[in-house]
C-alpha cells in the first residue's frame, strides 16, 4: 500500500469509526480510537459482505468505503457491547 492508499485508509476509517461511535453510543473514542475502530471495522466488513455476496458497493468509490467500514465497526462495537454487559 502506497502512502496516498495508507492515508484514505486512515481518513475513511476515522469517518467510520466516528459514525459507528455516534451511532451504537451516542459518542465517539476520540480520534485515535475512531480510526482503529474504522479501519478494523472496514477489514470485517470487507469480510462479512465478501462471505454474502455484497459486491454492489466496491463500485460505489469512497462512499462504499465508508459504509463497509461502518457496517463493520457496527458489528464490532455491538460485540464488544454484549462482552461488556455479560
Amino acid at each position: 500500500m502506497d502512502l496516498w492508499g495508507l492515508l484514505g485508509a486512515v481518513v475513511i476509517g476515522g469517518i467510520a469509526g466516528w459514525l459507528a461511535g455516534n451511532l451504537m453510543r451516542g459518542g465517539g473514542f476520540g480520534l485515535l480510537g475512531n480510526i482503529i475502530i474504522g479501519v478494523v471495522g472496514g477489514l470485517l466488513g470487507s469480510w462479512l459482505f465478501g462471505q454474502l455476496n455484497i459486491t454492489f458497493l466496491q463500485s460505489w468509490g469512497w462512499i462504499g468505503s465508508i459504509i463497509t467500514g461502518l457496517v463493520g465497526a457496527v458489528v464490532i462495537l455491538f460485540i464488544a457491547g454484549l462482552f461488556r454487559r455479560g
